[in-house]
Order: structure tokens, then sequence, then C-alpha cells
């Protein structure tokens, strides 16, 4: 009987340690919850920038671009946290909607460099108010005092653990 007692009491334990994930409801799990919540902002960017025909995928990229002024696809692939394979696929696709422009580097021929259009540069300035709202209405259950925490807790997981992502951002 004291077995039984034993093992219901270690099983009890096992369930309350925080590293006991399978013993979790799934629904419980950080790597559930990221996931689904990265589901709903795109679908909030969806709906706040659909009319574009924009993913936030090819958001970013135009962002940072416009933050960078011109960039080799590797060091833009490094910005935004894509491999560069998946990088050079987006830029084809916005180069051919003429929103940025790819030349061959001067300094390295194996490379390309990238710059925003002006075409790219209205397009971000029309959307940059829809992707705005997409941020707030993520946030939008937090209390407005959460909010600020919450992002710094959520930086600071991403920058522990950028060493172990496939593309680590900024990392040369």
């Amino acid at each position: 009987m004291l077995q039984k007692t034993t093992s219901r009491k270690s099983k009890a334990v096992r369930r309350s340690t925080p590293n006991n994930w399978h013993a979790k409801p799934l629904q419980e799990r950080p790597g559930f919850l990221i996931r689904r919540l990265h589901q709903i902002h795109s679908a909030l960017f969806a709906e706040e920038c659909g009319a574009e025909n924009i993913t936030p995928v090819q958001y970013s990229i135009l962002a940072a671009l416009d933050q960078m002024n011109v960039a080799e696809q590797i060091v833009l692939s490094r910005a935004v946290g894509l491999d560069t394979t998946n990088v050079a696929d987006v830029l084809a696709r916005l180069e051919r909607q003429k929103l940025v422009r790819r030349r061959v580097s001067a300094q390295d021929r194996r490379m390309k460099s990238v710059t925003l259009t002006e075409d790219g540069r209205v397009l971000l300035r029309r959307i940059d108010a829809g992707a705005a709202r997409a941020h707030e209405r993520t946030l939008a259950a937090l209390p407005q005092k959460d909010r600020a925490r919450f992002m710094r807790d959520l930086a600071k997981l991403v920058a522990s653990n950028n060493e172990i992502s496939r593309t680590p951002v900024g990392v040369r």
C-alpha cells in the first residue's frame, strides 16, 4: 500500500514541476502558445494589410531595407532572421512587383545588394499604419502597464536563444 501512495505522490510531484511539460495540457506549453500567437498575429496582419497583398515576412524585409537603405542579401537575411534561400525567394517576388531592386555587389561579385524602390517605400508607408494596428491588436488583451514588460520578456527569450536558431539575427 505504501508503494502505491509513493507512486501517486511522485506522479503528483512530477506533474507539478515546471519541467514536466509532457504532463501539462498542450495549451499550457510555451511552444504551442508561441505558435498560436504567431498564427493569431499573422491573421491580424492579414486583416489589416491584406488589401495590399503582402505577407508579414515581406513587410519585415521591406521595413528592414527601409532602415538599412541598402543591404547585401546575406546581411538582410541576418537582420530579419530568415535563411538566405528564403530571403532570395521573397526578394525575387518583391523584385517582380518592383518593390525592391537587386544588383551585383560592387564589393563582392558573388553577392547581391538590395535596395527599396520608390514603389516599395510608398507601399511601406501605406501599410505601416495597418501593421501597427496588427501589433496593437496582438497585445490588446494585456493591460497597458503589462505590454512593455511582455515585450521585454519576449525580447529576452529571443535574445537568449538567438544562437540556437537556424538563422540567428545579427550574427555574422
